[in-house]
C-alpha cells in the first residue's frame, strides 16, 4: 500500500506502514548503528561506541535494547572472561539495507546542494 491509499484515513501516523517503520528506525542513532553493523558484520560494544562517537554508552545501550526488540539487531554473548559480546544484523535488518544505500545515494546526490 503506497501513501495515497492512506490518506484522509488516518487518525495517527504511526498506523501506517510508514510511522511503523520510522518507530522502528527512527531517531538520531539507529540508522547509524545499522549501517556501522552493515559494514562490519559482527561489532562488540566498545567498538561500535568508538566509530560512532558522539553517543553515550547509556543511550548506545538503550538503541541496541531496542533494535533488538524490533528484530533488526542480533547480540550474540560468549561466556567468557571478560565477557564478550558482539552485535549483528538479522536477516529482517538485511532487508532495510536497500533503504539505507538509497538514502545515501540521495546524499552524494544532494550533499553539495
Amino acid at each position: 500500500m503506497g501513501m495515497a491509499e492512506y490518506q484522509g484515513k488516518v487518525k495517527n501516523i504511526q498506523d501506517t506502514p510508514f510511522g511503523y517503520t520510522i518507530s522502528v528506525i527512527g531517531g538520531k542513532w539507529k540508522m547509524v548503528i545499522l549501517y556501522l553493523l552493515a559494514e562490519n558484520e559482527q561489532v562488540r560494544f566498545n567498538e561500535l561506541k568508538r566509530q560512532i562517537g558522539a553517543i553515550t554508552y547509556k543511550t548506545l545501550s538503550s538503541q541496541l535494547k531496542e533494535l533488538e526488540a524490533d528484530g533488526l539487531v542480533r547480540r550474540e554473548e560468549y561466556p567468557q572472561i571478560p565477557p564478550k559480546v558482539e552485535y549483528s544484523l538479522t536477516n529482517k535488518a538485511e532487508t532495510l539495507l536497500p533503504i539505507l544505500e538509497a538514502l545515501c545515494e540521495w546524499g552524494v546526490k544532494n550533499r553539495n546542494d
